[in-house]
């Protein structure tokens, strides 16, 4: 089995779905553009048959994307299928996901129907979707609350039809990543014909263990992961996809590798808040406002004297420009002086002690302090 994890990005599909932050065609062609830049494998472009502007902007992506698979969703249903057939019309490499849901609760109170035809209209979906095109993937929506034998039947179901990824979603963000970890082994251990398909996590955040999730899936043996920029999606939202590449990344023991290229994340990220008017959340990881921030004394002096001792990540490799110290009422000496120092001045000891005296009155005043504030502080 290759340790490449395929990076599926679903921004423009699921993403778009939070309420407020719908694109238009050419902002969804350049966010398509700087997730190709990005590296990612697959990019899931939109529903097509939901409405006449995704329909289009699927198109508009298959026309301006070269390198990254275009994917369509759709339901099991003939029609999502046609739509979807004719949106990726020039892809180059076009896939249709396609499915239907796996758990009892969606058997019966979504679909009203059984566990046997839940598994003909799967199996009836990938075929036909793939008298179409090569690539089909299977969705198995609520898979994390699905009975392991049923999914288990429904996975051999569906890669016997023709399917060459199947998805098995947490699509309520319920499962623990030991109990994820558990019913993908389970799987590779009960499905006959694993192995002619690819296996695919797509978690959501409701209890924010969507990425922890996600990793121990690839442990368990799925080689796609679904993700998104900044992790937006419905409700909670999804697996980050800047913190899977960078946990892989950090963790080379762990042997797995993407074709993501960090130095992208941060312009990505940065220009999907922008485009949708998403507010990154500070303490996000990999790409928050202070995620390479220190305003702890402690912090800081640790971090001036050697940067891995409070960083694990380079914000150079990631596409920050550089780690921050912040001056506020926590802040050291240490901290004080080299603000200082970068700004041309030069104290000694006794004269630095008197300083931070008045520092520490004007930070309490003022909470964070700016360079204009530490040149009326020295006048």
């Amino acid at each position: 089995m290759s340790n490449r994890i395929q990076i599926f990005d679903t921004t423009l599909r699921d993403g778009e779905q939070v309420p407020g932050c719908q694109l238009n065609r050419e902002e969804k062609v350049e966010v398509a553009l700087q997730l190709e830049l990005l590296g990612v494998d697959i990019i899931e472009a939109g529903f097509p048959i939901s409405s006449p502007g995704d329909f289009a902007s699927v198109q508009a992506i298959c026309d301006a994307v070269k390198e990254p698979t275009i994917c369509a969703l759709t339901r099991a249903k003939k029609e999502d299928i046609d739509a979807a057939v004719a949106a990726l019309k020039t892809a180059r490499k076009p896939r249709i996901h396609t499915g239907i849901g796996s758990s009892d609760v969606h058997i019966k109170h979504k679909f009203n129907s059984t566990r046997e035809e839940i598994i003909e209209r799967g199996v009836w979906a990938v075929k036909y979707a793939k008298s179409f095109v090569e690539d089909v993937e299977f969705f198995a929506e609520d898979a994390g609350r699905a009975d392991l034998a049923f999914l288990a039947q429904l996975t051999r179901e569906v890669i016997k039809a023709g399917a060459t990824v199947v998805n098995l979603p947490d699509t309520t963000g319920y499962l623990l990543p030991h109990v994820m970890h558990e019913r993908i082994k389970y799987l590779y251990e009960n499905v006959d014909n694993i192995h002619q398909a690819t296996i695919s996590m797509h978690n959501h955040n409701d209890l924010g263990l969507a990425t922890a999730n996600t990793i121990a899936g690839i442990q368990a043996g799925a080689r796609q992961v679904e993700v998104t920029i900044n992790g937006i999606g419905e409700r909670a939202g999804n697996t980050s996809l800047e913190e899977i590449a960078m946990i892989l990344n950090v963790h080379k023991d762990l042997g797995f590798t993407t074709g993501i290229k960090p130095k992208y994340l941060y312009p990505t990220s940065t220009l999907v808040s922008n485009l949708m008017g998403m507010h990154v959340q500070p303490n996000k990881a990999i790409v928050g406002a202070n995620a390479f921030a220190h305003s702890s004394g402690i912090h800081q002096d640790g971090f001036l004297k050697h940067a891995q001792n409070y960083e694990i990540m380079n914000p150079e490799d990631v596409g920050v420009s550089s780690s921050a110290i912040l001056l506020t009422s926590r802040s050291g000496r240490a901290a004080l002086r080299h603000r200082l120092t970068l700004l041309g001045f030069d104290f000694e000891k006794p004269e630095l002690d008197k300083i931070y005296t008045r520092f520490l009155l004007m930070a309490d005043e003022r909470k964070m302090i700016h360079d204009e504030d530490l040149r009326e502080l020295i006048g």
